[in-house]
């Protein structure tokens, strides 16, 4: 038997799941305990402790029988974005320390006269320069002068700095000065935080490597002194099991290593999510595939290809306007290419000024929650409108452990939805769900377009507490036939963490023309990230079989921005250029349709990604189809045809083969799964919920063969 454990916390929910793989040689399959508890905000590891708790009573087993711990946080992301990270400094090339506030000297916000930027998150007169400068070629210009290097120190003491970011001029390409002046901090000032930005991110582009640095020294400390903590209080549970860290780019890693760079962790929770999409995908043989995972905070959109997430290196956090790119702190560190909105079951309802229903992106949390959740909230939210439309039902929310109150959600409704419009709370109700699905379409369709994709009459996996309470309006509205609801659906990420192969990457700039190809030094970058990222992998899953990939970034000369390639591992020989030029030019015409001719393309960084190889799934086989009978129905508001009588079918009663026609509701302790009409549900092979549009001519309102 093999016992893994994952958590991830959420702004409203942290979830927790305990999978128990059957013994070998038997054809049991694996069980799933699960538990969704409140976030504890002041101290997030008490809700991971109390979910653990849960799912070790359910399951009987010992704690010491676990063999891996996954988790995935958003502690360093809310760090971020709420300030409350560590008293931080910059130093970096004497005359250079308002680069992070210049920016790219742009407005993201062309026409608005009052746009604000974020701002830096050191203070100026925290950022400090240092003499010293190094050539674009890494030659010596003006030799470390560690004598300003000490000069500062006193200034570090005075204003009781705990983290230190350096970040000079070219150090991507010659680290020297950055580990110099590194020596030195720590000689005066041993317990000091320090991030190199030749380390976190060596890259060209100074301004959002600087930001980078910044933003890892920002949290570090933080989040040094949770994760060890953490480490420390499962041992004391008994769980001597190692701790792996949700990446963001889909992996995982040590616990050692998340210590030194929090900054990777930042979308932990999403990627989860689209790696249990991505197997999905796997196990039905869908290539193309939209991820849709809501919980009580944001819902989160992932486009997939060819079966898997598109990942990227860039990604923006803390924006000031939170869904205008380039309002933001940005970031270079590898992503899952993802869509994240303010549509969450918290997310709170309000009317504009305009007198329109706005949802979001302020959010209840879980302090005070929802009005439904009696906990001290007033204003409306998306829960409550759920709750109020039947699609919920009290009994079976959160394993009945958390009390519905629907007069405390309708009073909300009226007083901040309803009374101001002057309309009916059923309309209210109404009007709430439309505009968040409305949202979440639009914030889809955006994403696909910008992709060059159609999401007519695809599939979509839908996962998280709140998405199977919405994902067949959203499909309506997308035109998408196909909805699958995973089981243990309501825990989704969390369960994504468990399917994550272990892996690193490393990038470094090598600057390349094809026309004057070295080998040389793109051979001597190579080996040493794949080195370092062997080393990591090692240390996590020593006798794992793994795979390495290589990514270049590269343009044509002249362009501002590259597009990635990638390539076999191997080692490059002088003559490679046409290769890569060929490698290239499929990829640039996927994306712009043709390539250029006549113009010369560069390589500017190389990335490397090791990982441990997961299996693939067994191929689903779905068995005869099975009409369910049901007695119980509940009334429910759709959106189309008013009031209803939904049947209701318990996730858990659900077999292989199970199938009927909507309206109903499947109810699962973590989530339900609103079936319209126009949807019909069968239960496949391996116990997903898969949801197919009806035809055109037949969406008729009925309820579930055997009803009355």
């Amino acid at each position: 038997m093999t016992a893994r454990l994952a958590a991830d916390i959420g702004g409203t929910f942290t979830d927790v799941v305990l999978e128990v793989d059957s013994a070998v040689g038997t054809s049991e399959p694996a069980a799933q305990f699960t538990a969704k508890v409140l976030t504890t905000p002041q101290a997030p590891a008490d809700a991971v402790l109390e979910g653990v708790e849960l799912v070790l009573a359910a399951s009987g087993i010992d704690a010491g029988e676990i063999q891996v711990v996954v988790h995935g946080t958003t502690l360093a992301t809310n760090a971020l974005i709420e300030r409350r990270g560590a008293r931080t400094a910059l130093l970096c090339t004497e005359g250079f320390r308002d680069s992070v506030a210049m920016a790219h000297e742009n407005r993201f916000e062309q026409y608005d006269i009052f746009m604000e930027r974020p701002d830096p998150l050191v203070s100026r007169y925290l950022r400090l320069g240092v003499t010293e400068r190094l050539s674009a070629e890494g030659d010596v210009l003006i030799p470390l002068d560690t004598a300003s290097v000490r000069a500062l120190i006193p200034t570090l003491v005075k204003n009781e700095i705990e983290s230190v970011a350096i970040g000079f001029l070219h150090s991507y390409v010659d680290p020297r000065h950055e580990i110099e002046v590194r020596s030195i901090l720590l000689d005066e000032m041993p317990h000091l935080s320090v991030t190199l930005s030749s380390e976190v991110c060596p890259e060209i582009r100074e301004y959002e490597r600087l930001s980078t640095a910044c933003a890892n020294a920002y949290v570090q400390p933080l989040m040094a002194t949770y994760l060890t903590d953490l480490a420390d209080q499962l041992d004391k549970l008994g769980i001597a099991a190692p701790l792996m860290l949700m990446l963001s780019n889909g992996g995982l890693c040590t616990l050692d290593t998340a210590v030194r760079w929090p900054i990777g962790l930042v979308e932990s929770g999403p990627a989860g999510g689209a790696l249990l999409a991505a197997r999905v995908a796997a196990e039905h043989a869908v290539d193309e595939l939209l991820s849709f995972d809501m919980g009580g905070t944001t819902a989160k959109l992932c486009l997939l290809t060819d079966g898997q997430p598109a990942t990227s290196r860039e990604f923006e956090v803390a924006r000031v306007y939170r869904f205008l790119k380039g309002s933001g702190l940005p970031l270079r560190i590898p992503v899952i290419d993802l869509v994240e909105i303010g549509a969450g079951g918290g997310s709170i309802v309000s009317v504009d000024q305009m007198g329109r229903i706005s949802v979001g992106p302020e959010s209840a949390g879980s302090e005070p929650g929802p009005a439904c959740y009696a906990r001290g909230g007033a204003e409306p939210t998306i829960t409550d409108a759920d709750v109020l439309a039947g699609r919920i039902q009290a009994d079976w929310f959160a394993g009945g452990k958390l009390p519905l109150d629907e007069v405390g959600a309708r009073d909300a409704v009226a007083d901040g939805v309803a009374g101001p419009l002057g309309i009916e709370i059923d309309a209210a109700v109404v009007g709430i769900a439309e505009m968040v699905v409305e949202n979440m379409a639009n914030a889809a369709r955006v994403h696909a377009v910008d992709r060059g994709r159609d999401l007519g009459g695809g599939a979509m996996v839908a996962f998280g507490g709140a998405a199977p309470l919405h994902a067949c309006r959203l499909a309506e509205r997308l035109g998408i036939e196909k909805v699958i609801v995973p089981p243990g659906a309501g825990v989704g990420s969390a369960i994504g963490f468990l399917r994550a192969p272990v892996s690193y990457e490393l990038v470094r700039t090598c600057h390349q023309r094809l026309d004057r190809f070295d080998s040389e030094p793109v051979n001597r970058v190579l080996d040493e990230l794949l080195a370092e990222a062997n080393l990591v992998v090692g240390e996590a899953a020593p006798s794992a079989p793994r795979t390495a990939t290589v990514y270049a970034s590269m343009r044509y000369r002249g362009q501002g921005h590259e597009i990635e390639v990638e390539l076999p591992m191997r080692r490059f020989s002088d003559g490679d250029e046409v290769a890569l030029l060929d490698a290239f030019d499929r990829a640039y015409r996927s994306l712009y349709t043709r390539v250029i001719p006549g113009m010369v393309a560069e390589v500017l960084t190389w990335r490397v990604r090791v990982s441990t190889v997961v299996p693939a799934p067994e191929p689903i086989i779905d068995p005869e189809p099975n009409p369910s009978q049901t007695l119980r129905f509940e009334r429910v508001l759709d959106p189309d045809d008013g009031w209803l009588d939904f049947a209701i079918f318990a996730r858990s009663d659900l077999q292989p083969g199970d199938c009927f026609r909507g309206p109903a509701l499947v109810v699962e302790d973590q989530t339900t799964t609103v079936i319209s009409p126009r949807f019909t549900a069968r239960i496949d092979g391996r116990h997903h919920l898969v949801l197919t549009s009806n035809p055109v001519d037949d969406n008729t309102a009925q309820p579930a063969p055997g009803g009355a």
